[in-house]
């Protein structure tokens, strides 16, 4: 028993040590040494201070925002220990009033916007985390932020192209704006 038991052990000791230490330790640093950023949670800062991860959406409420994806987190929004989408099919019942219940509030934050509402304003993204939203819905927005803020709505939606992201490569994906840059970008104008 003995013969067999010691050099289980020993190999139990040895691999928990390489995969459970070694090799997370090594990852780890190889990750930041080559890609800093992405091993510090990618965070966006200002002043420097963190204020957000570039990789996880942040709630807007306010008028003066831009107003990114609806999460499907629970119990708060965009809470990354909670990630995943709501599952609902686009025949579920759930989904569509909870559809109608957004398109409402988004009518009721801007009366006078009769533009179709883009379908990422109003359903949320596979994670339920997305930090971004389409250039379609950044510009249906665009009056309603400009008149909270007391702004030219040219000069908002001039911040709009600017913080729009081209495809990855030119050709991957689609074009789109990061809520949370465009928004401290717009809290920067004067």
């Amino acid at each position: 028993m003995k013969t067999i038991l010691r050099p289980a052990l020993v190999l139990f000791l040895f691999l928990t040590l390489v995969t459970g230490a070694a090799y997370p330790l090594v990852v780890t640093g190889v990750a930041q040494a080559l890609f800093p950023a992405q091993a510090a949670g990618s965070l966006i800062e200002r002043d420097g201070k963190p204020v957000g991860s570039a990789l996880i959406g942040q709630n807007f409420s306010d008028p003066k925002h831009f107003w990114g994806r609806p999460s499907a987190t629970g119990p708060m929004p965009y809470n990354a220990a909670a990630s995943g989408g709501s599952n609902q099919g686009p025949l579920n019942p759930a989904l569509v009033e909870a559809v109608k219940g957004r398109i409402e509030a988004l009518r009721a934050a801007d009366p006078g916007n009769t533009a179709p509402v883009p379908v990422d304003l109003v359903t949320a993204s596979a994670s339920g985390l997305d930090p971004h939203i389409s250039p379609a819905s950044a510009r249906y927005q665009v009056a309603r932020v400009a008149r909270a803020r007391g702004l030219a709505s040219e000069k908002v939606q001039a911040l709009v192209e600017q913080q729009t992201e081209p495809p990855i490569a030119g050709v991957l994906g689609e074009s789109r704006v990061h809520v949370l840059r465009l928004n401290l970008a717009l809290d920067g104008l004067r």
